[in-house]
């Protein structure tokens, strides 16, 4: 089994020493993603922007694969409020709807970045190959 890797420009990657994005055989999972464009934290104290920003990044993980949010089958989003799980399950639906992933939405302590509400995480499948 092949196994692919993928970076962003996300400091954290380098920091910690991960890969965004990690594709092994048909499964691709996306590691944990917070709203953060360029270093510059989207939707500040809005739980639904964070939700829907950190899901763009997400998403925009699945690319180098070929993949999309039609690709997803499991997400996972993790909330420093359990107030904000209306919000977060807006953004949730209004990009995943058609799609119907599992999902899992726990809330947590914090984060790294004590302005971040939510980070998130995917996983897709990509068909595999025939040989």
């Amino acid at each position: 089994m092949t196994i692919e890797r993928a970076q962003t420009d996300s400091p954290w990657e380098e920091i910690i020493g991960f890969a965004r994005a990690v594709a092994a055989g048909d499964r691709v999972l996306v590691a944990g993603t917070m709203p953060l464009v360029d270093g510059v934290l989207y939707g500040e104290g809005d739980p639904y922007e964070q939700t829907k920003v950190a899901f763009s990044n997400a998403l925009a993980a699945l690319e180098p694969f070929g993949l999309g949010a039609g690709a997803v089958i499991r997400t996972r989003m993790y909330l420093t409020h359990a107030r904000d799980v209306d919000a977060a399950a807006r953004a949730h639906k209004e990009l995943f709807d058609a799609v119907r992933p599992a999902a899992t939405l726990v809330v947590v302590s914090g984060f790294a970045d004590s302005r971040v509400l939510v980070e998130v995480e995917l996983e897709a499948f990509r068909e595999a190959t025939s040989t």
